[in-house]
C-alpha cells in the first residue's frame, strides 16, 4: 500500500512543473456570459448598467438570437418609461421590482425612427428591465408575479 506521500510527491511536482494547472485550479473561470432564466427558459443577456449604455440599449440592431436578450440594470427602484427610438427589431419589454419579480409586460414594442416616438411606462417601480424579442413573453406564457434569476451578471452591478 502507498503512504500519502508516496502518492503526494509526483503530484506535488506535477503542479509545480505547471503553474496553469495551479492558477486554473485556484482561480476558476469566470468569463461565463451573463444570462437570466424566466419562464423556463434561459437567455443570454448584454448587461446596461451604465447611464451611457441604458440610454443606448438595443438602438441599430437589426436583429438579435431568439435565446439573447438585453438586462437593464438599475441603482434605485422607481417607476420606468421605456421608448423605441432608432430601435429596428420590436422587443417585449419586462419591468422587474427589486425583488426581481415581474411587474409589467409591455409586449409587441414597436420600432419608431422619429419622434414622437409611443412610451412604454412599468405600472409599478422597477429595477431591472429585461428586453426580448417581440412574442417571447407571450410563447413563455409570463405573468406579473414571475420571477426572473440571474447568472454571471457582474457583482455591484445589481
Amino acid at each position: 500500500m502507498r503512504s500519502f506521500l508516496q502518492l503526494g510527491a509526483p503530484l506535488l511536482f506535477l503542479a509545480l512543473a505547471s503553474p496553469a494547472v495551479v492558477a486554473t485550479a485556484a482561480n476558476p473561470s469566470t468569463s461565463a456570459a451573463p444570462s437570466v432564466t424566466l419562464g423556463g427558459q434561459t437567455f443570454s443577456v448584454e448587461i446596461a448598467a451604465t447611464p451611457a449604455a441604458r440610454e443606448h440599449g438595443l438602438m441599430d440592431r437589426t436583429s438579435m438570437p431568439a435565446d439573447h436578450g438585453m438586462l437593464f440594470l438599475f441603482p434605485d427602484f422607481e417607476p420606468r418609461t421605456f421608448w423605441m427610438k432608432n430601435t429596428l427589431i420590436p422587443l417585449d419589454i419586462l419591468f422587474f421590482d427589486a425583488d426581481r419579480r415581474l411587474v409589467t409586460i409591455q409586449a409587441d414594442a414597436q420600432p419608431c425612427k422619429a419622434n414622437p416616438c409611443k412610451l412604454y411606462p412599468s405600472n409599478a417601480p422597477a429595477r431591472y428591465v429585461l428586453e426580448l424579442n417581440a412574442g417571447a413573453a407571450a410563447k413563455l406564457g409570463l405573468h406579473k408575479g414571475d420571477v426572473i434569476t440571474f447568472s454571471n451578471v457582474p457583482s455591484g452591478t445589481q
